[in-house]
């Protein structure tokens, strides 16, 4: 099970990246002059791989990589990486859930709280100067109001603990229901939407949730909801989604995700009932270096015989 060659997809944290280099012997695709090239010939040579979340791995790639036995993966997201095929392969996935949850639940009560009571178009109205001549107007109140969770997985439980602290009322929609949680399961959606006065997504990416927050939903949701995203744009139908802030058919949106990062749909910069963030929510030295380590973990347990410290479901 000793790895003999990584292959690097895409670049890591620096501190990450000197780690990996001085453990194992890596090369980094991105700097060579021919990927494809490269490949072909050197190909066979890697038996494991580091990549993201963000540039995963796919089937085309394993046909590349003839002897890949291990894929550690920097994130939690595993959308990006073609499980079937690796199962299919017998390649061992490991990922970085957990050590990320209170970021990620964090970021979202932050978005949460500042779509409700305007603080970042607070602090814009206060930086213009307006101030001195108009008065803010009123905003939405969070305590005690009803939170609807699409996905209660780990990030997702966390977020319900989050909002206990608020007094907020919890519902929630899932895969299947979640039998050790006080929360009411709401298998449909669009009767989540209808019910919630916020609605937080931290459900998995794919192709089984895209586009699951669809017009419809968001209609639901309604002219006094809010929709906050810390999973995937790839959840929301993100035309709609524009179009139903342009049109207040809902109170606001607070995102850190987006269907084709880094680019985000201009019309968004106009509207003071959205914030924007950059996908940031595991944006934490604490967090980020623990994924770091998550990565290096994985791979040292594989070199060693073990199991995986987390691996994904094939």
């Amino acid at each position: 099970m000793a790895i003999k060659r990584v292959l690097q997809i895409g670049r890591l944290m620096p501190a990450l990246e000197d780690q990996l280099q001085r453990e194992f012997t890596v090369v980094r695709l991105a700097d060579q002059p021919d990927a494809a090239a490269f490949l072909a010939s050197e190909g066979a040579s890697f038996d494991a791989l580091v990549t993201s979340a963000a540039f995963g791995a796919d089937a085309r790639l394993f046909d590349k990589l003839p002897n890949l036995k291990i894929i550690s993966s920097f994130g939690v997201g595993l959308d990006q990486i073609d499980l079937a095929a690796a199962a299919a392969r017998g390649i061992a996935v490991g990922y970085t859930p957990d050590v990320l949850n209170d970021c990620v639940a964090d970021i979202a009560f932050a978005l949460l709280l500042d779509v409700a009571r305007g603080a970042s178009a607070s602090d814009r109205f206060v930086r213009a100067g307006k101030w001195l001549t108009e008065r803010y107007p009123l905003q939405t109140r969070v305590s005690g109001k009803r939170l609807g969770i699409l996905g209660l997985g780990r990030i997702g439980r966390t977020i319900a603990r989050r909002a206990t602290g608020f007094d907020m009322e919890i519902r929630y929609t899932n895969r299947r229901r979640v039998n050790d949680v006080p929360y009411t399961h709401e298998p449909d959606i669009k009767a989540l939407a209808a019910w919630s006065d916020f609605l937080v997504i931290a459900a998995a990416g794919g192709d089984e949730s895209r586009g699951m927050v669809s017009a419809e939903v968001l209609n639901a949701l309604g002219p006094k909801g809010f929709l906050v995203n810390v999973a995937r744009g790839s959840v929301v139908d993100e035309r709609a989604l524009v179009k139903a802030l342009q049109d207040g058919r809902i109170a606001g949106a607070g995102l850190d995700v987006f269907e084709d990062e880094p680019n985000v749909p201009p019309a968004l910069f106009q509207l003071d009932n959205v914030v924007l963030l950059p996908h940031v929510a595991s944006g934490t030295e604490e967090t980020r270096q623990a994924m770091a380590d998550r990565v290096l973990d994985n791979l040292r347990r594989f070199h060693a015989g073990e199991p995986l410290v987390s691996q994904a479901p094939a």
